[in-house]
């Protein structure tokens, strides 16, 4: 237990000293004529926005130097205990949905252990229309093998709790007859020797309470999924590798593609019911962070491991759909303020519920800084406080290349560690690995400032207590014209030509600095729609390339033969409704 006390503690105070370095760095650029009260407000906002900056570049520069765990597993050893598979929808695309269970179930059959895994389709989908689409594809899931009186569906016609209260009612209802329980999401997918595995680890360690995988999205084919497929893939193992050694046995949960021992979770993870109105009242919307943070204070371990492969999922394919996530995840992990001094609560969690909040905070923090620089440039305080003794002024250039090289830093070594142990073989090799993380950086760079604005207004819309509501996600290729992205981001455009225009009026002196923010915002429905379309030509080919691009997993090419086979041609079958409104039984 001493291991994660001693990365958590070098990394504050990294963060610490770095974000401390970033003040001192804007203080000396700012206080060659003497500090103004404005210039100490500024440099404090430098100061902590440098901090969770630092802080998240700290995670990853400790996962390159971490070494990887590969462990030899043999699929076929059947689990001791019964794990349910807990499939939640919410008006999805059944076709798709049932396909991946399909999958999935083939994948356990195949290995010889699907008589200890249960799969439970757990619907809160309120259109009928959809719901009676479910029904059909359930029926046709039922054909699949050994499904009889292992695969199971029920739908609920008020979502209440929405999808912590679906799994609450399952657990309240069949959590008895299992000893584990494997979260999906309807768009996750998870190979039968990934699932076996978790279940013997849950087998070999009583108190391991909920073991997080780390997935992989897939099937991305536009610009901006594409991206966030490659860094999903290739970056974000070593973050999270890095994450986990701070997190120890208190690590993450992500509400999906982990596994949880139902008696933990039965007795230590139900959800208090906010009081007052959203957003801050009602249902907690970030619901996994909070029940992570219940085991652990119930003596669980919670654990993430970065290295087990066969986990996937499918992600947003253009900005907006991101946003319109986005914007549900701001208000749930601003809710967390009310629970950070819950009774029992281990300083972790409490830390974990603060990071959650600053990850969305950050935003609005950085735009204060650039809106109190523009005003600082064209209101010149003369009025200084103090003069820093032997003050000598720096050029901004040099925060602005620390800025920069805390960013691109970690990706870089990243890219450093796959050259040396072979890791970029699978994505292509050295240099087309190297043209991916080049472009995932600029193209990352660029949309930064709509993203930033786009948090901003989340953040202000939950402040100014307007409720976002759980908004069904539209997932596939749902590429955007540009009449639809003017009208999601005109007023991206607008701001940012403003701003733009005011400076060049007003502060020309400054003009370099807030063009590289302002284009982009002003371009925003141009990058919308071009980012949400799949590149032409060789361009898909040539960068964002992903290792189950070049050899895609056995479930994945699985799913794709099902969903090919069920779709040609369309199966005419009737919904068998007392079949499929059965809950597992108890």
């Amino acid at each position: 237990m001493t291991r994660p006390y001693l990365f958590r503690t070098g990394a504050l105070l990294v963060a610490l000293f770095l974000s401390c370095c970033a003040g001192y760095l804007f203080l000396r650029f700012t206080g060659e004529n003497g500090l103004s009260a404005l210039d100490l407000c500024r440099t404090g906002l430098v100061v902590l926005s440098s901090f969770w900056l630092v802080w998240g570049g700290t995670a990853g520069v400790m996962g390159v130097f971490a070494p990887s765990r590969t462990a030899s597993i043999n699929a076929r050893v059947l689990p001791r205990g019964m794990t349910a598979i807990l499939v939640p929808i919410y008006n999805e695309d059944p076709t798709q949905t049932f396909a991946r269970i399909a999958a999935m179930n083939r994948s356990l059959v195949d290995l010889g252990i699907a008589d200890k895994f249960h799969i439970a389709v757990l619907s809160d989908t309120q259109s009928l229309e959809a719901a009676t689409q479910e029904a059909v594809w359930f029926e046709h899931l039922l054909r699949e093998p050994m499904s009889s009186g292992r695969i199971f569906y029920r739908r609920r016609e008020r979502n209440l709790g929405r999808k912590a209260g679906n799994i609450e009612d399952f657990v309240a209802r069949s959590g008895g007859a299992y000893d584990y329980a494997i979260i999906l999401d309807a768009d996750s997918l998870m190979s039968g020797e990934t699932m076996g595995e978790m279940a013997r680890r849950m087998d070999a360690d009583p108190k391991l309470g909920l073991l997080q995988t780390v997935p992989k999205v897939i099937h991305a084919r536009t610009l901006f999924g594409r991206s966030m497929q490659f860094a999903a893939g290739y970056l974000s193992p070593s973050f999270a590798r890095g994450a986990s050694l701070m997190q120890g046995s208190e690590g993450p949960y992500w509400g999906h593609n982990a596994i949880v021992r139902m008696r933990a979770f039965a007795a230590s993870c139900g959800l208090p019911e906010l009081s007052g109105k959203p957003p801050f009242g009602g249902h907690i919307l970030s619901h996994d962070y909070v029940e992570a943070a219940l085991l652990s204070r119930a003596g669980w371990k919670v654990m993430v491991d970065p290295d087990l492969d066969g986990s996937f999922e499918e992600g947003p394919e253009n900005l907006i759909e991101y946003a319109k996530r986005d914007r549900r995840w701001c208000q749930g992990n601003l809710q967390h303020r009310r629970l950070i001094g819950a009774p029992g609560l281990k300083f972790w969690s409490r830390f974990t519920f603060v990071q959650g909040i600053m990850a969305y905070f950050a935003s609005p923090l950085w735009l204060l800084l650039m809106v109190s620089s523009i005003f600082a440039a064209i209101y010149p305080d003369q009025t200084s406080l103090f003069a820093p003794s032997g003050a000598t002024k720096i050029d901004i250039w040099v925060l602005g290349v620390a800025v920069a090289a805390v960013l691109v830093l970690p990706k870089l070594l990243i890219m450093i560690r796959g050259a040396f142990d072979g890791h970029n073989k699978r994505f292509g090799g050295n240099l087309r690995v190297l043209g991916s993380v080049i472009s995932e950086i600029l193209f990352s760079t660029i949309l930064a400032p709509v993203m930033l604005l786009l948090q901003t207004r989340a953040v202000a819309q939950v402040l100014l207590g307007l409720d976002g509501g759980w908004p069904a996600t539209v997932r596939g290729q749902n590429w955007i014209n540009l009449e639809i992205a003017f009208r999601a981001s005109w007023w991206i455009a607008l701001l940012g030509l403003a701003t733009l225009g005011g400076t060049i009026a007003f502060a020309p002196q400054i003009v370099m600095w807030v063009a590289p923010a302002m284009l982009p915002a002003i371009f925003a429905p141009l990058l919308i729609s071009i980012s949400s379309k799949p590149p032409k030509g060789l361009r898909t080919r040539l960068v964002f390339l992903t290792d189950m691009e070049m050899e895609p997993a056995p479930i994945i090419l699985e799913y794709q033969k099902i969903l090919q086979d069920w779709t040609l041609p369309e199966p005419s079958v009737e919904p068998l409704t007392g079949r499929a409104t059965s809950y597992v039984p108890a």
